[in-house]
């Protein structure tokens, strides 16, 4: 499997895409217009440990809804994940059984490495 969950009009994920050299040959879902399924989310868990590590905390929803001051579960990211896109992290960039979630640059480095290495 080799996808790319973003937001299209995100500035940053489109350098990444570029960063990478992966627009041509890879499967790019916009998560605003194709909304992940719980099975998309169950696979992301299980290839990165938990729904915390998908979640994002940057998100105005969380600010909004003063999540923070809450005490959440890994049940609670899950749905709070699949109700609304803006609290998944990304993007996420999923091949073979790795997954990188984020656009920190040691995470598009560790990317760019595995990618490389199977070119």
């Amino acid at each position: 499997m080799l996808a790319f969950y973003h937001l299209k009009n995100c500035s940053s994920c489109k350098r990444i895409i570029k960063e990478l050299g992966i627009g041509d040959f890879i499967n790019l879902i916009d998560i605003k217009n194709n909304p992940i399924s719980e099975n998309e989310l169950q696979l992301f868990k299980s290839l990165s440990g938990s729904y915390e590590s998908l979640f994002s905390k940057k998100a105005q929803l969380y600010n909004k809804r003063m999540l923070k001051e809450k005490n959440l579960t890994e049940n609670d990211y899950k749905k709070l994940i699949l109700e609304h896109y803006t609290f998944l992290k990304r993007p996420i960039l999923v091949f073979n059984k790795n997954i990188f979630v984020g656009n920190s640059s040691k995470i598009i480095q560790q990317a760019k490495e595995v990618l490389d290495g199977q070119k």
